[in-house]
């Protein structure tokens, strides 16, 4: 039995399209974000701040005693030199005790926060929908996934802990100097609305120059991600030269870009810095002058020098926070656009048990709808039990119509339905009904590990015989014939292997997935003409009578097994 089938021309769908602005989410919605992300790292945020407040108290503590210390030491006080001489060893080795709990919560605590969310991150991205025109480049997912929640969990469990340690140091020491010296004190805060002034506009420079370095560093990762993955590619072209000086270009470009950065923020910090000196010198002359006039003690004095350290420490650290938070920002930013990709349906699998037909109703579909469509008002039945090759030139929409039925794509019109007859039982396909599918892409589709490794991948309950005897249907008894068999290593991509092994591995894998309906694109384009009639024979010889078959081929031998063709036409652009 034999049908064909001809695609007809329609102009595609009219209908809203989503329009995109460059500018990105608001600092509002970006604090938001960050509000609703830190919830698993909550504990371990608190825990930093806890361990900074005690550091805090334990260094003015430091600064009591030795206060104290001077002023027994010049005879202005009583106490004892061996008590303070106790409480100094006492808080130093606090100090000690503190810092290596700080580095053991960050090392510890904050690498499992960053797999945390990288993990999150990386669920969302292989749940989103496939659209066949991807908007980003695989490099820059990856610099996504890797620097930004690298940046961003550090500022969560690091950076905002260190922030809150910083103003409670502010507000101590103030309150301390002020409680000596409240005139010095005052005079010395008077910095601080300045730096507001000033780090709101350094923070809107800032934030410009780190997106412009992250887009920027994103090149680069996808750069060397494709030139990578095709060296065989540009070796066989000679043109590693041209990636290796595309590479430079974008160097050049990033450290012209951290150049402008580091001098604005050079230009800026030394501002600052310059308000600080002044306010330590401030410092030491108003102690210097109450010293000689007798109004303090030697203790007073060295308390002052170390008090105005840490008022404009907090202030010194906020110009090393500000650049942190700024690129924390930026990578907020792209981590949200990648969560903001829509995700597909979720929920119980729609499992046909009793063998499903494919009906295709009127269906359209263009990648873009201001370009020519790739397959127009289509329809077709692939009843239950038929085996269907389908047919047409290169860009008629063959493997498109397959993505369509494992509902990959949505049409832009009509309707793909699966249906058991023997139940009168429909159902629209969908990421739902993907369970009854088994599907054999075109080309080298193997995962770095084993070979068992892959094949478990179709069936993760596949026991050694399952796997045997998929390996014999897929004419890949080769694999059991090496010293290593189903454990025998498997490279990126299959290396080590002919493509004609690698895609027999491929079916054996799918075939150890249960499902009523059988997909394969291209499946045996790199076997040999014996090695593809003995597979042919041993696909339809194990199939029953109510499974689906679709190949898409230009082999005449698969053409010979096959109750049905159908045969698509290349649309042309208008």
């Amino acid at each position: 039995m034999s049908s064909q089938q001809d695609a007809k021309h329609t102009d595609p769908r009219a209908g809203k399209k989503k329009q995109g602005g460059a500018k990105g989410p608001s600092t509002r919605t970006i604090l938001r974000w960050y509000w609703r992300t830190s919830k698993p790292f909550r504990l371990q945020a608190c825990l930093n701040v806890v361990v900074g407040i005690i550091d805090v108290c334990l260094t003015f503590a430091f600064i009591a005693i030795t206060k104290m210390a001077v002023d027994i030491a010049t005879g202005r006080s009583d106490s004892s030199l061996n008590l303070a001489t106790a409480l100094l060893i006492g808080v130093i080795a606090s100090q000690i005790a503190i810092g290596f709990s700080k580095k053991w919560i960050a090392a510890l605590l904050g690498v499992k926060a960053q797999n945390k969310m990288q993990h999150k991150i990386f669920s969302l991205l292989l749940q989103s929908q496939w659209t066949g025109l991807e908007k980003r480049h695989s490099g820059d997912v990856l610099n996504r996934l890797e620097r930004d929640v690298r940046e961003v969990t550090s500022v969560i469990t690091d950076t905002v802990p260190a922030a809150i340690t910083v103003c409670m140091k502010l507000i101590g020491a103030f309150f301390y100097l002020y409680y000596m010296d409240a005139m010095l004190a005052c005079i010395l805060l008077f910095v601080a609305p300045v730096f507001v002034i000033l780090s709101r506009l350094y923070v809107r420079k800032m934030r410009t120059i780190t997106r412009e370095i992250r887009e920027t560093d994103s090149t680069i990762q996808s750069i060397l991600t494709e030139s990578v993955q095709h060296r065989m590619v540009l070796k066989t072209l000679e043109r590693t030269g041209t990636m290796a000086d595309r590479l430079a270009e974008a160097q050049a470009l990033l450290r012209r870009q951290i150049r402008h950065r580091t001098l604005f923020s050079s230009f800026s910090g030394t501002l600052l810095s310059t308000g600080f000196a002044v306010g330590y010198l401030i410092t030491f002359l108003w102690g210097v002058s109450s010293l000689k006039a007798g109004d303090i003690t030697y203790g007073m004095m060295l308390a002052f020098i170390q008090l105005v350290g840490q008022i404009q420490g907090p202030f010194r650290d906020m110009t090393r926070f500000i650049p942190v938070i700024i690129s924390s920002f930026t990578a907020a930013e792209r981590l949200i656009e990648l969560e903001d990709t829509p995700l597909e349906q979720s929920g119980a699998p729609i499992r046909f048990s009793q063998g499903a037909g494919i009906r295709i109703n009127d269906v359209t579909y263009a990648y873009d709808e201001k370009k020519r469509n790739i397959l127009s008002h289509l329809s077709y039945d692939f009843p239950p039990g038929s085996t269907t090759a389908i047919l047409g030139e290169t860009g008629a929409g063959k493997t498109t119509l397959i993505r369509l039925i494992l509902a990959l794509l949505k049409p832009q019109q009509g309707s793909i339905e699966l249906y058991e007859p023997a139940t009168g039982r429909t159902e629209q396909t969908s990421p739902l009904t993907r369970c009854n599918m088994v599907y054999v892409p075109q080309g080298n589709t193997l995962f770095s590990g084993t070979i068992r490794e892959n094949l478990l991948l179709g069936n993760p309950d596949a026991t050694e015989t399952d796997m045997r005897w998929a390996l014999q249907c897929a004419c890949a008894n080769f694999v059991l014939e090496r010293s290593e068999g189903l454990d025998s290593p498997c490279g990126e991509l299959g290396a080590g292997m002919s493509e004609g092994q690698a895609q027999r591995i491929s079916i054996a894998r799918a075939l150890l997935r249960k499902g009523s309906i059988l997909l394969l694109d291209e499946a045996t384009s790199a076997l040999d003409q014996d090695t593809e009639k003995q597979l042919i024979s041993n696909l339809t010889s194990m199939l029953d009578s109510t499974q689906t078959v679709i190949f898409i081929t230009h082999r005449p031998a698969i053409v010979e097994h096959c109750t049905q063709v159908l045969r698509l036409k290349r649309e042309e652009q208008v």
